[in-house]
């Protein structure tokens, strides 16, 4: 099993943090050993001081795929559930003004909070204007809806199946939209959607 995660897919988040409009999807990945176990708290690491949380739209892959056309990327998956992209920003910043992978900033242990469950694509509304929220304390943070995405979830698939081969079970984490904020010790991440708790986590 494979994490994929696209970055700079919101408009908003893109202006949010001052980057450049890309061309094309920003693909990187994570490993399962990233994945936040299931009732753990999200403990910040101790080399850094300024992780900001990302929601996102996290889609399972239920077949293996190579090369997928656009037209039938919808046949491989059935659900979809919520995730946090955790992003140490201080780090991230420090490797992309030097031009490395950003790996160390995203891709640590509990960097990818994952929903337990996973809400069938039949109880949804069309996968192009799905509804997610994240409150943090009690307060909304992020408001999102796969609507605002630059590359929507089956042109997002038929592109990484151009590079890597999808297996069953893979997880694609779609990109967040703007009000990513850091995270401090104590606070409860709440992740909501289509009017579901999806996630409850504390950060220590």
């Amino acid at each position: 099993m494979k994490i994929i995660c696209i970055g700079r897919n919101y408009t908003d988040h893109i202006n949010e943090l001052a980057n450049e409009r890309p061309e094309e999807p920003v693909v990187f990945l994570k490993p399962d050993t990233s994945i936040l176990l299931h009732k753990q708290p999200f403990f910040i690491p101790p080399w850094t001081d300024d992780v900001h949380h990302e929601v996102e739209v996290v889609v399972k892959i239920n077949r293996i795929g190579k090369h997928i056309d656009q037209k039938f990327a919808h046949k491989y998956y059935e659900e979809i559930g919520l995730g946090i992209d955790f992003t140490a920003r201080d780090v991230q910043q420090k490797l992309k003004e030097k031009g490395l992978p950003w790996e160390k900033s995203k891709a640590f242990d509990g960097a990818a909070a994952l929903s337990k469950d996973f809400i069938h694509k039949r109880e949804l509304p069309e996968m192009d204007n799905l509804d997610f929220q994240l409150f943090k304390n009690g307060v909304l943070q992020q408001d999102g809806n796969t609507s605002h995405m630059l590359w929507k979830i089956d042109e997002i698939i038929a592109y990484i199946s151009q590079y890597f081969t999808l297996k069953i079970g893979d997880l694609i984490y779609t990109g967040t939209p703007a009000g990513v904020s850091r995270v401090q010790e104590n606070d409860i991440l709440t992740g909501i959607l289509h009017g579901k708790e999806l996630f409850k986590i504390k950060v220590k």
